[in-house]
């Protein structure tokens, strides 16, 4: 996924940059506003920051939103409701207040780009079902789970945690991203909880190997996996 981030704070520009990069993202940062519609190309998502040094944030939004439809999440210290109101009628999709935490950021950035939709390829699998191999299907519409032609019950967290995963295509999901996205928050157990849904998915999958640990960074799914160990 290709970030735009438009920010004049370098410190801040570097650290956002560093945090978005263990995320598996890449990162293109502009610190004025007139240089962002040159940029939108190929862009996924736009940060903006409103204080720019030569043309306000809001008028910077309002010229995105015209140029095309990227999703755009506003971060800035304005966090007062109306100036938040304001943001979002001049077209972004989300508004995160500074400070926040860069779990919330990341879980933010999947989530407009969830709910601008995703087209499936001409002739392929729908978008709401995933094949995820050995028999295992997940079916995003019906928010069902079938394995060797058998639903199998997942409770909300236990499906949306499987549903990450599987976006993710065999690329690691953070923990950091899996406890905002699904729990919306971090609390001091919260890797525990995390740990005790994919041991339950494990189980219920009936293949160990398919939800499989990268230690200290998260987990990630692996097509044909076997059935005994998921470490």
């Amino acid at each position: 996924m290709r970030v735009l981030v438009v920010e004049d704070d370098d410190r801040v520009a570097a650290a956002l940059r560093a945090a978005l990069e263990r995320h598996e993202m890449q990162v293109e940062r502009v610190s004025r506003g007139l240089a962002v519609l040159p940029h939108l190309a190929g862009t996924d998502v736009v940060l903006l920051d409103l204080g720019l040094p030569d043309v306000d944030g809001l008028e910077v939004c309002r010229r995105i939103r015209e140029a095309g439809d990227v999703p755009v999440i506003v971060v800035s210290a304005r966090g007062r409701v109306d100036e938040r109101i304001l943001g979002l009628h001049h077209g972004a999709d989300d508004y995160l207040v500074k400070p926040y935490d860069v779990g919330e950021l990341v879980a933010r950035i999947h989530a407009v780009r969830r709910r601008r939709g995703v087209v499936p390829p001409t002739g392929g699998t729908p978008a709401t079902v995933a094949e995820l191999g050995d028999g295992v299907v997940l079916d995003r519409a019906r928010h069902a789970l079938t394995v060797d032609g058998e639903e199998v019950a997942l409770s909300r967290k236990e499906f949306a945690v499987l549903a990450l995963l599987a976006e993710a295509d065999g690329a690691v999901c953070t923990r950091d991203r899996l406890v905002a996205e699904v729990w919306g928050r971090r609390w001091p157990g919260a890797d525990r909880t995390l740990d005790v849904h994919v041991a339950t998915l494990r189980t219920k999958l009936a293949r160990p190997g398919m939800v499989a640990t990268v230690r200290g960074v998260g987990y990630r799914l692996t097509a044909g996996a076997d059935r005994r160990s998921g470490v």
